[in-house]
């Protein structure tokens, strides 16, 4: 197989796979992570409750900016807990998606 051959395939599949276990400080970095996503959650259970009360004062004042702010509040704090829920599906699905890619 000459240079060129050789270059052509390991563009192909260079044979790097994820694998764990493979650096020092693996699990720490899991436990960071879990750590965050959990304030992140816990930020988003304050951002509705906060967006909640701002809607119905809104609603309850008359105030029409007020009440559409609290229903933006509480639909983007919505899409934010989704997201962080889902957060190791969505990785987990398009890793899979992308090592089908050839």
């Amino acid at each position: 197989m000459n240079l060129a051959d050789h270059v052509r395939y390991l563009a192909y599949d260079p044979g790097v796979t994820p694998k764990e276990g493979g650096l020092p400080g693996l699990s720490v970095l899991k436990e960071v992570i879990s750590s965050i996503n959990l304030f992140g959650i816990i930020a988003v259970v304050g951002a509705l409750a906060v967006s909640a009360v701002v809607w119905a004062w809104g609603h309850h004042s008359g105030s029409h900016q007020a009440e559409a702010n609290g229903k933006k509040g509480a639909t983007v704090a919505a899409g934010c807990a989704l997201l962080l829920g889902a957060a190791n599906g969505i990785v987990a699905f398009f890793s899979a998606l992308g090592s089908q890619v050839h």
